[in-house]
């Protein structure tokens, strides 16, 4: 194999290690994703408002009720009492003033219970509304996050396998070749060498000057110009 054809292979193998990192970061899937979660952050956020409205009436409706509830139980052993009572009637009247002040005070609390009850309705609703449109989303999230895993995954089985495959390969450059394109592959990436196509080197896709074309043109079989703007070793 001459040196251009080593430099070659090498070149493709670096090539096809690119586009498959490349494709790691650009799966459909992984797209779709961050589309996802950007959107349920923005639901969260939605249901942490509608959440942090809701929790003081719904604290003052539970303690509206509990009221009600306490001053129900006083109404009915105040009836029990009178209906039983042998006491004087300075005393039934003493609880008979009661009652009629207890049955007053349940009746704010009834409607107070109601007034609450009210304002809680669209409050609860917004909540579960958001909870309803968010709930296919997280779905969709786990199945995503694990198709990503798994094409992932694979992607980096092939990675070990084109890096293994590549070893060779560059181990057949001499010592000196292979150090200027590896500096030149850390220094740009993608690949160390590129080709000239119409005038242009591959590599940063910009056209060589008249003068350097005609020094590509003109080099020795089996030496290697630099692009001036990448510094890539130039293949016909």
């Amino acid at each position: 194999m001459s040196e251009t054809d080593a430099v070659r292979a090498v070149m493709e193998a670096d090539r096809w290690i690119d586009r498959v990192n490349s494709q790691k970061t650009h799966l459909p899937e992984h797209r779709e994703l961050v589309a996802l979660e950007s959107e349920l952050r923005g639901l969260l956020s939605d249901l942490k408002i509608a959440e942090s409205a809701l929790a003081p009436v719904k604290a003052a409706a539970d303690a509206a009720a509990a009221e009600s509830e306490r001053l129900k139980r006083r109404a009915r052993d105040l009836d029990t009492t009178l209906g039983a009572s042998t006491a004087n009637a300075r005393e039934l009247t003493a609880l008979q003033v009661e009652l009629g002040h207890v049955n007053e005070l349940l009746a704010r609390s009834e409607d107070r219970e109601l007034e609450l009850l009210l304002e809680l309705e669209p409050l609860e609703s917004r909540v579960s509304e958001i909870k309803h449109r968010a709930q296919p989303g997280v779905v969709r999230r786990g199945e995503l996050r694990d198709a990503v895993a798994q094409l992932q995954a694979s992607l980096d089985e092939e990675l070990v396998s084109l890096r293994t495959a590549r070893a060779p390969l560059a181990e057949q450059l001499p010592g000196a070749l292979r150090a200027r394109y590896e500096a030149a592959l850390a220094r740009v990436g993608t690949s160390g060498a590129a080709l000239v196509v119409e005038g242009r080197c591959d590599g940063c896709r910009l056209a060589l000057s008249p003068l350097d074309f005609d020094r590509f043109k003109a080099q020795a079989p089996e030496t290697f110009m630099d692009c001036p703007e990448c510094g890539r070793l130039l293949l016909p």
